[in-house]
């Protein structure tokens, strides 16, 4: 068992999806966690949950857009847990568009969300995590961002840019024993899948089990599933693993194409 005992954890986007199964992994190893997001209903209860169980948790709303906004959640996390060795990058937005029909306010949107707010989070987290002998970076990129999707360019964009920040960062803090990595999700079934598939109309079973016969394990991974890659990227079980972005997608980024 992943062992977190003493570490401090902030993960963004943490009230739901992905970043709520993030939070709860780091806390069953141990881990104190700032749980962070726009939703305060949400956030309190994630919070309230972890506390229930015994961890050492907090909660910030917070607007990752929002000038300064990164630069005080992380002396905040400081503040108010004693410190910050994990940082995970998971808050996300996502615009289903070509490029023709993607608005300026929605490119511009998508960038400062998933691009921007990754970096000024990096970049202030790294400034403690270097005073204190080091610490961890896991950014929550997408399997979109090996490779390309139709209807969704500012999506895909911004988390190839994640992969390549996600390398540029552990290469220029391996000296200061701060390893950075990626998880790269394909299918995974959240709210935002489920919100997307609405869209389409119909029965929403059908359309998750249309999804599922494309990839090769055939059915969606659980939020969980992608906590504990970032669970263990998180500790010292990967040690020596840094510049990585590790495809957590049922086999997609395996297949040239359609699976059969």
């Amino acid at each position: 068992m992943v062992d977190l005992s003493g570490k401090v954890a902030l993960v963004t986007g943490s009230t739901t999806g992905i970043g709520e199964a993030t939070a709860r992994c780091l806390a069953e190893a141990g881990a104190a966690v700032m749980v962070c997001g726009r939703n305060t209903v949400r956030g309190e209860a994630v919070t309230a949950a972890l506390r229930a169980g015994g961890v050492r948790a907090a909660f910030a709303t917070v607007d990752v857009r929002a000038e300064g906004a990164c630069e005080a959640l992380i002396a905040t996390t400081v503040r108010e847990l004693g410190g910050l060795d994990i940082l995970v990058n998971n808050a996300g937005i996502l615009y289903t568009a070509s490029a023709t029909d993607t608005s300026n306010a929605q490119w511009i949107d998508t960038l400062a969300v998933n691009v921007t707010a990754v970096f000024y989070l990096s970049r202030a987290a790294i400034a403690h995590m270097r005073t204190v002998g080091g610490g961890v970076i896991v950014n929550v990129a997408s399997e979109w961002g090996l490779n390309g999707e139709a209807n969704h360019v500012a999506y895909c964009t911004s988390k190839g840019a994640v992969v390549q920040m996600t390398r540029c960062l552990a290469l220029d803090h391996a000296r200061d024993n701060i390893r950075v990595n990626s998880v790269c999700p394909g299918e995974i079934h959240t709210q935002m899948v489920d919100d997307i598939l609405a869209t389409h109309g119909g029965d929403p079973r059908h359309h998750l089990q249309k999804l599922a016969a494309g990839i090769p394990l055939r059915r969606l991974a659980a939020p969980h599933e992608v906590g504990r890659v970032i669970r263990f990227l998180a500790s010292s079980e990967a040690s020596y693993i840094t510049g990585a972005n590790l495809p957590v997608d049922g086999g997609n980024d395996a297949t040239g194409g359609p699976y059969p």
